[in-house]
Order: C-alpha cells, then sequence, then structure tokens
C-alpha cells in the first residue's frame, strides 16, 4: 500500500485535524509544518502532492503510539527506514492497544473471514517458518475495518 493513503486513512478514521496530525510527529520527537501534512495528503494527480517516505510514516506511526499508549521512559525508538505491512500494521496494533478479538472485529466490520492464526503468523518474527507476508489486500481490509468501526456514520460517503 501507498504511504500517502495509509495516512489519509488513518486522518480520515480518527479525524485528526492538522495540528494533532502535527503534534502526533511531535510524540515521536520531530517537527513537520502544516505544508508538508497537506502535501503528503494530497491525490496523486495534484501538483503539489509529495511523496511520504517509510521513515516519515514510522516516525508518524511512533508518535501515534505515544499519543495513545503514552511515551516511554529512557530512548525512544528509532523509525524504521523501510517499512513493510507486517510493521505498519504491528504498529497500529499497538497504538490501538488491539488484542487478537478486537483485530476479528474489525475485519469482521470489513466483512473479512480472518482466524486468529492468521493474524498471529502477520506478527511473527520473519525469521519464523509461520510468518506470513502482510498483503496490501490485508491491510486495505484492516484499514477499512477500523474506519467502519470509529467512523460508521461517515462510511457511506466513502
Amino acid at each position: 500500500m501507498d504511504n500517502n493513503d495509509i495516512l489519509r486513512r488513518i486522518r480520515f478514521t480518527f479525524d485528526f485535524s492538522d495540528s494533532q496530525m502535527i503534534s502526533i510527529f511531535a510524540a515521536a520527537d520531530a517537527e513537520v509544518t502544516r505544508a508538508q501534512i497537506s502535501d503528503w495528503l494530497k491525490k496523486e494527480d495534484d501538483p503539489d502532492f509529495k511523496q511520504l517516505y517509510d521513515k516519515e510514516l514510522a516516525i508518524f506511526l511512533n508518535g501515534l503510539i505515544n499519543k495513545k499508549r503514552g511515551k516511554k521512559e529512557g530512548e525512544q525508538p528509532k523509525p524504521e527506514k523501510s517499512l513493510n505491512n507486517n510493521i505498519i500494521f504491528r504498529k497500529l496494533k499497538i497504538a490501538l492497544n488491539l488484542k487478537d478479538d478486537d483485530i476479528l472485529e474489525v475485519f469482521s466490520l470489513a466483512q473479512l473471514k480472518v482466524g486468529k492464526h492468521e493474524i498471529s503468523a502477520i506478527f511473527r518474527k520473519p525469521t519464523q517458518s509461520q510468518y506470513r507476508l502482510c498483503k496490501d489486500q490485508f491491510l486495505r481490509n484492516f484499514l477499512h475495518g477500523l474506519q467502519l468501526k470509529h467512523r460508521p456514520q461517515d462510511t457511506q460517503a466513502s
């Protein structure tokens, strides 16, 4: 999935304002401007569109974890230079404090039948034999389910 699309979906799902977006980045010790956020949220065909790189999305997700769960004592986690869907999914799970049953509920809202073993396979280490790569459609359905859960009144509009 495209990083800009993930950022747009998270912003819409939780109805974050520009100020809230800036404070989420700040929670991960990063400074961004309203103009940067605006450019990241634009559609690809807009001339002012700017690509959101993996490190910037990682900073945002780390900030979301810090905002929702509280900042850990000591040194903050370094943002990953390279992200994949498994890492993005794990960071969202941590930020939202989701258990397996919560994740199953989110997928059921998106009308996707998923088993607990599939979820645990996605959160395993890549070196484990049961590890499963999180495909774009899987993450897209999870984000859609979050939207249905947190903004049910707006699901017809999107």
